[in-house]
């Protein structure tokens, strides 16, 4: 497969809402490709619209860099319910090299997908999984994680950051 170029922010494309992913849209081979960018970035998750691509699509691993893979592919994913247990930690992003940012997240999502079979699939996701889960489906809705934050730390980070 292939390592594609990972956008960095302020690239339009990471401000954009995507689009839903059709019935009968074939992406096995950009799911591969978007795995192996993520490992090769060394990320634990990484969204269509990170490599240009404006669909509603995320691949994640949580568990690859402490042992075995369990790669997950989420096409047009949706967070079910939500816990009102909060924790607020550090997140970087393959988007924006060199920034780590405290964000806020619920600890326990239930999430929905579709499969690149076809299949539905719905699971319940605590702890860095979920964390993770909820910052790939902010890509897809146009997010990245200094949208998250209070307007004093967005400020900071933004210093911070060089593009």
């Amino acid at each position: 497969m292939a390592v594609l170029p990972i956008l960095h922010w302020p690239d339009a494309r990471l401000c954009t809402p995507c689009a839903a992913v059709g019935p009968v849209a074939d992406l096995a081979v950009l799911a591969a490709n978007m795995l192996d960018t993520m490992y090769a970035a060394r990320g634990r998750g990484l969204a269509a619209p990170q490599v240009g691509v404006l669909l509603r699509m995320f691949v994640m691993d949580v568990t690859w860099k402490e042992g075995a893979a369990s790669p997950l592919v989420c096409l047009n994913p949706l967070i079910v319910a939500m816990s009102a247990q909060r924790i607020t930690g550090p997140e970087g992003c393959l988007s924006i090299p060199g920034i780590t940012t405290l964000v806020d997240r619920a600890t326990e999502i239930t999430m929905g997908w579709t499969g690149l079979d076809g299949a539905q699939h719905q699971k319940v996701l605590t702890g860095f999984s979920a964390i993770c889960a909820q910052h790939e489906i902010d890509h897809l809705d146009g997010l990245v994680t200094f949208d998250r934050l209070p307007p004093a730390a967005r400020a900071a980070a933004l210093a911070e950051y060089v593009a």
